[in-house]
């Protein structure tokens, strides 16, 4: 069922203070403000050498025949809906992580080469897939890991309950849509999971390995992570039985393996 989110109106603002949207505190006028923000507003954010400025999506800009990604690429024009959460959130993903925006694009245009406007390859739904619904976690401890992999959402989430909270493990939440997602108050949220090992800057890791097509090369590649489980993202957190009985913590699949970390 496609997702519908509330109107401006309707919008819960309690759902701010809350991961994976207090996160994004910075604008939260921009999310939380009675009216819509236009697109002049927008640019004013981006920074002096920007290389992309954000366009109002009308027909007139469709009839030029472009592909988004090849109007990011041979314009420099982000594409952006007005009035639309989708697209509002989007333009704040572009400005917090332009790196990985820059390299999305890139590699988009490399397939797009190849297969043409209409049809998709399995990197173009991989890299759709992080776009969209992408998170960037970082883990130190190998055992969290070894849990990842077997599903095993207990220990992941409630074992190593205190290194989420103290930050030995941290999640970055950078799908537009899985943060459109989070404006439905207590929604359980599952993003696709790209995880970084260490203390390297994870944001520059993960966009090097994009840019270089060491990852998103298949969906497959991408972690499933029920994000609401990290410890304060969701109220039922502080109960270990939450990890087994919520819908979102499915079992491995019979086959399923990932790929090693960053």
């Amino acid at each position: 069922m496609r997702y519908v989110a509330p109107t401006r109106q309707s919008l819960e603002r309690s759902v701010l203070a809350s991961p994976p949207l207090s996160c994004w505190r910075d604008y939260a006028t921009l999310l939380g403000g009675e009216a819509w923000p236009d697109i002049a507003a927008l640019n004013v954010l981006l920074p002096a050498d920007a290389d992309v400025h954000f366009v109002t999506q009308d027909k007139a800009l469709l009839d030029d025949g472009l592909h988004y990604e090849e109007r990011i690429a041979h314009r420099r024009a982000i594409a952006t809906r007005p009035d639309n959460w989708h697209d509002l959130i989007n333009a704040l993903v572009w400005l917090r992580y332009p790196a990985l925006k820059r390299a999305l694009n890139a590699r988009q245009m490399a397939e797009i080469a190849v297969m043409g406007r209409r049809e998709r390859s399995r990197p173009q739904c991989a890299l759709t897939h992080f776009d969209e619904a992408g998170m960037i976690v970082t883990l130190r401890e190998p055992a969290m890991l070894a849990a990842w992999d077997a599903h095993d959402w207990t220990t992941l989430f409630w074992t190593h309950r205190e290194a989420w909270l103290t930050g030995g493990a941290r999640v970055e939440v950078f799908g537009h849509a899985l943060l459109e997602h989070a404006l439905t108050p207590g929604k359980l949220l599952v993003g696709k999971a790209l995880v970084v090992m260490g203390e390297g800057d994870a944001r520059a890791i993960c966009a090097d390995a994009i840019a270089a097509g060491s990852v998103l090369n298949d969906p497959q590649e991408l972690r499933p992570l029920p994000v609401s489980g990290v410890p304060g993202w969701h109220v039922e957190t502080d109960r270990p039985s939450f990890y087994t009985t919520a819908p979102c913590f499915q079992p491995l699949r019979e086959g399923r393996t990932y790929p090693l970390p960053l």
